[in-house]
């Protein structure tokens, strides 16, 4: 028998982090995870195992999970990243205590992956891609009518509704 819980801790700074490590800067793509040095640095900072199988589990969630939420590959697409992942019970105190037991070599990338699902589950719609079609960077919506479209206001946000009245001013002319 399965029973299903929801119990998954949120890590959402380590998944909008690492879905928004391919960033465009001075009009071309960069990616903050390109070597292996870098890569172990990032999974440091997210206090995550820094392993040359960490980085590249990572690496390869991400590509799996920027193109689910885009809407380009099917969430079945990241099962590979879960397999092995495993909820073990303990008595704590006066109750039970579940532990995550996560794969070694794709801890990371697991997590990622977990909190991905608890969002889709808990926010439906409410990760989703910058409405900037220039733009590779997420944004988690966490406003109470959900109408965020921006990775940033002072950045997309600004540049677009700029863009947008200038071909208004520009068309009635």
């Amino acid at each position: 028998m399965v029973i299903e819980t929801r119990e998954t801790p949120l890590d959402e700074p380590l998944l909008l982090d690492l879905l928004n490590t391919t960033p465009i800067v001075d009009g071309a793509q960069r990616d903050d995870l390109a070597d292996a040095e870098a890569g172990r640095r990032w999974l440091t900072a997210h206090d995550q195992p820094a392993s040359d199988a960490e980085w590249h589990a990572i690496l390869d969630a991400r590509a799996a999970l920027q193109n689910v939420v885009r809407g380009d590959e099917v969430p079945a697409s990241l099962a590979r990243f879960v397999d092995g992942v495993y909820y073990r019970a303990s008595l704590a105190g006066d109750g039970v205590a579940w532990n995550l037991d996560l794969p070694k070599g794709r801890s990371a990338a697991a997590r990622a992956v977990l909190t991905w699902d608890a969002l889709r589950v808990s926010s439906p719609g409410r990760l989703r891609p910058c409405a900037n079609p220039e733009c590779r960077l997420f944004l988690i919506d966490h406003s109470k009518p959900n109408r965020a479209r921006w990775c940033s206001m002072a950045a997309c946000g600004n540049r677009m509704k700029a863009r947008r009245h200038y071909q208004r001013t520009r068309s009635t002319t």
